[in-house]
């Protein structure tokens, strides 16, 4: 997949117009590093000086020489790496590089599908440290949980998926010896999955919450002409504080921009349940065989309203946690689904509502999920503007 980069190497056609785009400027460091947008690309352009770890597949790992790190949202329609031009990421980075004016030797650069005018950046100082997180990102398609089945299998490096990317340039005004740049990435990934738990944010191919996507890349970039040297980045220095704070925050305003992803947005039973293969179709399943009028849009349209009431949404939070904690292994399942249960059958009269389901309606087979399912929807299908 990887293909030799050469200066000389042209191309007729623009990279998603970046040559013709104008410039520009979101932030100037005050060490000398520009940040700046360029068409479909954010630019770090970096002073002589600099030393850079990234996990590229560009002039990636541990360099001393790079002028510029780009992320560069690919075009519209691309799904792998050969539909892009040059044929391949690096050649595509390669030409990209030379389309912005810079060496291709001394670049590198990441690829996404999020746009770059929603790029977040968030900088914190501390007694004359600097640390800034730069940010774009989307997991809506492509979120995922660490040991989350696989979507392939690898050979000869012939495979690139690109959907669903949260890409971090970490840029620190501070001399920092190369051990030290790995530990940043470290904390920086563990912030970036403080960020997707706090929000919630479900895995596309488990029952968990995400703790990234499949496709996420890292960029840091340190001062060597610095008189700040630091060998530490971990949890308990300052600097690691500086780091998580930054990447959580930037993060969570990345995916508010690209995805309208918030706090508030979140608290919406039909969101909690997601990940766990719940939807409105599976809603109307369920409540089309119980007893009552069958009027699927007016279902649906109050299933929505229904699934904002923050007591419900606050009862689905305890429930589903329960069954994360049952699938994690610290709770007895029996101990759990009787916990449960219980709550379930509490939320008519939790929701304040006029009306009672029938005794039947929950069984001691069905899982806790559905359990909660069968009686939200009865309650939608059944119930009055009291509870709604």
């Amino acid at each position: 997949m990887h293909s030799t980069c050469s200066p000389e190497k042209k191309n007729s056609e623009n990279l998603n117009g970046e040559e013709e785009a104008a410039l520009q400027m979101l932030l100037e460091l005050p060490a000398g590093e520009k940040v700046y947008r360029r068409g479909c690309s954010i630019v770090v352009k970096l002073p002589a000086g600099r030393s850079t770890l990234t996990t590229s597949w560009f002039n990636g790992g541990y360099r001393e020489d790079l002028e510029c790190i780009i992320n560069n949202q690919i075009p519209r329609g691309v799904k792998k790496g050969e539909e892009l031009e040059g044929g391949d990421v690096s050649a595509y980075l390669c030409l990209l590089a030379s389309k912005l004016g810079f060496d291709p030797l001394k670049s590198s650069g990441m690829l996404t599908a999020a746009n770059m005018n929603n790029v977040a950046m968030v900088s914190k100082g501390f007694r004359g440290l600097e640390v800034t997180a730069i940010v774009t990102g989307g997991v809506e398609i492509n979120g995922g949980r660490a040991g989350d089945p696989a979507s392939y299998y690898q050979e000869d490096g012939n495979h690139f998926p690109i959907n669903g990317t949260i890409n971090t340039i970490i840029v620190i005004n501070a001399n920092l010896p190369e051990y030290a740049l790995s530990r940043v990435i470290m904390t920086a990934t563990e912030a970036k999955t403080v960020a997707l738990q706090e929000l919630m944010v479900p895995s596309r191919y488990s029952q968990g919450i995400a703790t990234g996507s499949g496709t996420d890349m890292i960029a840091v970039i340190s001062d060597m002409t610095s008189s700040l040297k630091l060998t530490d980045a971990g949890k308990h220095s300052k600097l690691g504080e500086m780091i998580g704070k930054c990447v959580i925050d930037a993060t969570k305003k990345a995916l508010e921009r690209q995805s309208e992803l918030t706090p508030i947005s979140q608290r919406n039973m039909l969101l909690r349940l997601e990940r766990f293969g719940v939807d409105e179709a599976y809603y109307w399943k369920v409540a089309s065989h119980m007893a009552g009028e069958n009027r699927k849009m007016r279902f649906l349209k109050d299933l929505r309203e229904f699934a904002l009431n923050p007591s419900l949404v606050a009862t689905t939070s305890v429930i589903t946690h329960m069954v994360d904690e049952v699938s994690w292994g610290l709770l007895p399942e029996t101990s759990a689904r009787t916990v449960a249960l219980a709550l379930i059958r509490q939320l008519p009269d939790i929701l304040q509502s006029s009306q009672k389901p029938p005794e039947n309606l929950l069984n001691d087979y069905d899982s806790i999920i559905d359990s909660l399912v069968f009686m939200t929807a009865w309650m939608v299908k059944n119930g009055d503007q009291t509870a709604l």
